[in-house]
This record gives C-alpha cells, sequence and structure tokens, in this order.
C-alpha cells in the first residue's frame, strides 16, 4: 500500500473528495485489510454519490446526510451505523489531522439503535436445505457454507486468498478483528465446493489471488488494488456488500446469521463453552454466550418436559 500523502496536499482548496479518502485510505487506522476494505467500501459509494472530483470544501454536512439515506436509509440499523462509522471517522480525520475545511456528518443522521434479535439463529434443518438448492451458483453455496462451518466472521472470509487455503487440513489463516492472525477450519461440504470454485475454465486451477470473486471485471474508474484482483481472469474480489445483498435476495438472511447459528447449534449439540469459544474464536466467555443461546428448535423441543406424561394403557 503506498504511504499517504503529504499533510500539504490537503490542505489547498481544491482538494478533491477521491483525493482526500485516498489519503485516509492510506493511514495506518486501515492497515488491517478487513478494515481497509470495508470503509474504502462505504466511504467510495458515498464519494460517487456526491462527485469523486468535487473539491471537498464545496461539500455541505446536508449533502453528507442526503449520500448516507439514500445509500443506507433502510438498511438494518447495524449496517447504517457500520458505513455511518466509516464516514464519520474519514471526515474527521479530514478536519483533525490534516486541518483540512471538510463536511460532517450532520446531527440527523444519529447512529440507530441495534436491538438485540433473538430469533437470528436459523434452524440447522434450514441452514442445510439453503446450502443444497441447485438454484444457487457455486460460488455462493461455497461461500454460505464456508462461512456456517468456520463460524468465521464475513470479512474475514472474503479476505482469504486462494494461496492462504490449506486444503489437505481443511484450514486457513485469516486476520481476526484484533489483528491477530488465527486458524478457521472447516468440513467436508466447503471441502468438496473449493476445488470447484478454482477450477478454470480451461481445467486448470487458480493458484493465487482473490478466492471469492465478482461476476464482472471491474471499470478501470473503480479498479480495486492489485492483491484484489484474480491474475488468471482479471476479476475482482467479492465484496462485503455485494455478498450481503446475495444471501439477502435468495433466503432473507444476513451474512452474520451463518456465524451466530454455527455457535447456536454446536451449543445444542452440547460442546462445551471452551470449544466454542475456540471455534468462533472470541476471547470472552460473556460475549460467546450471546452466540449459544438455545434455538427455537431446543427450546420447543425442551417444552416437552413440561407436558403430563402419556397414559401407557
Amino acid at each position: 500500500m503506498s504511504a499517504a500523502p503529504k499533510v500539504a496536499t490537503l490542505r489547498g482548496g481544491r482538494v478533491t473528495l477521491a483525493a482526500a479518502a485516498d489519503a485516509f485510505l492510506a493511514t495506518p487506522r486501515t492497515a488491517n485489510p478487513n478494515t481497509h476494505r470495508a470503509y474504502a467500501s462505504a466511504i467510495d459509494r458515498t464519494i460517487d454519490r456526491l462527485g469523486r472530483d468535487r473539491p471537498l470544501v464545496e461539500v455541505t454536512d446536508a449533502e453528507i446526510g442526503a449520500a448516507l439515506a439514500d445509500l443506507w436509509g433502510g438498511s438494518a440499523p447495524a449496517t447504517w451505523n457500520r458505513n455511518r462509522a466509516a464516514v464519520t471517522s474519514w471526515l474527521l480525520w479530514c478536519q483533525t489531522k490534516k486541518h483540512g475545511a471538510a463536511p460532517s456528518v450532520p446531527a440527523e443522521a444519529e447512529r440507530r439503535k441495534e436491538t438485540a434479535d433473538e430469533t437470528r439463529a436459523v434452524a440447522k434443518a434450514t441452514i442445510h436445505r439453503l446450502l443444497s438448492r441447485r438454484d444457487i451458483p457455486l460460488r455462493e453455496r461455497a461461500l454460505w457454507r464456508m462461512l456456517y462451518e468456520t463460524a468465521a466472521r464475513a470479512a474475514e472470509i472474503l479476505a482469504l486468498n486462494v494461496e492462504d487455503l490449506d486444503l489437505e487440513h481443511r484450514r486457513a489463516p485469516v486476520r481476526s478483528k484484533g489483528g491477530a492472525t488465527e486458524w478457521v477450519y472447516w468440513d467436508s461440504g466447503t471441502a468438496h465446493l473449493l476445488p470447484r470454485l478454482l477450477r478454470l475454465p480451461d481445467g486448470s486451477t487458480r493458484t493465487h489471488g482473490p478466492v471469492f470473486l465478482t461476476e464482472r471485471r471491474p471499470v478501470p474508474a473503480r479498479r480495486p488494488a492489485a492483491g484484489d484482483i484474480c491474475p488468471h481472469i482479471g476479476r475482482a474480489r467479492l465484496g462485503y456488500d455485494r455478498a450481503r445483498v446475495l444471501l439477502d435476495n435468495y433466503a432473507g438472511l444476513d451474512l452474520h446469521q451463518l456465524r451466530h447459528s454455527a455457535a447456536t447449534h454446536l451449543g445444542e449439540a452440547e460442546v462445551p463453552l471452551q470449544l466454542i469459544m475456540g471455534k468462533t474464536r472470541h476471547k470472552n466467555p460473556r460475549t460467546a454466550m450471546r452466540y449459544v443461546k438455545p434455538g427455537a428448535e431446543a427450546i420447543a423441543k425442551v417444552t416437552e418436559v413440561l407436558a403430563p406424561r402419556r397414559r401407557t394403557h
């Protein structure tokens, strides 16, 4: 990744939105690849809406609020908060670190309350039906099964490269939320799909580049970093927002529900909390316990204990 532009380049009145975004995304605070992709996605879509070549100083707070509302106003609170936070962080950096005149996220575009959803875990039978549907493309089935079997965060799996995969031992290293490198493991379902996903039209296999790719080549104006482009066929890494939309369209689910469901199903199988924490890589037992509450099926089943005994004669 290139070094951040000099301070002087962001002090003039003609600094464009694109230049300010590039400078921010080159700072150490976005050094984690997962963080960089999440911030870049939100900021890039925002400046596309406002005009990439517009001077930063000419953009108003109201325009920032309108762009956020147009892009994510109808999204779930967690999605709104995540993208709003990325844009807010960028604009604050422009104001404080580079001493430039920059707009702010307006007060009316406030953070939204995220309520706990006790129905986020999906029944195991529902998961398996979804993953066996033949009308769903191979890429989606491989991604969703991998998310479920690894119980990993979606950003971690989308960041994987082919050269990261240890296909023999069914594992791969990921960069976790705190920056540590940790192993995730998958089972036979993912192991069966990955070789098919990596196969090229001529029968050879991809050896480098992103595991999960977009359907089309990127346009020159929005060409991603070289590390996010497949050297074999020139397509870019599949982004979080696109992956989220596809799962919602096909099944009405959120990407995080696959991780949540995996942890819940392990808890329902009476797997010890310590092993569940090892699988999900949670460090705090209290945090992990939010994911391992019994699901609806398990609660319905245990309710049978309260029913009167049936007569046997």
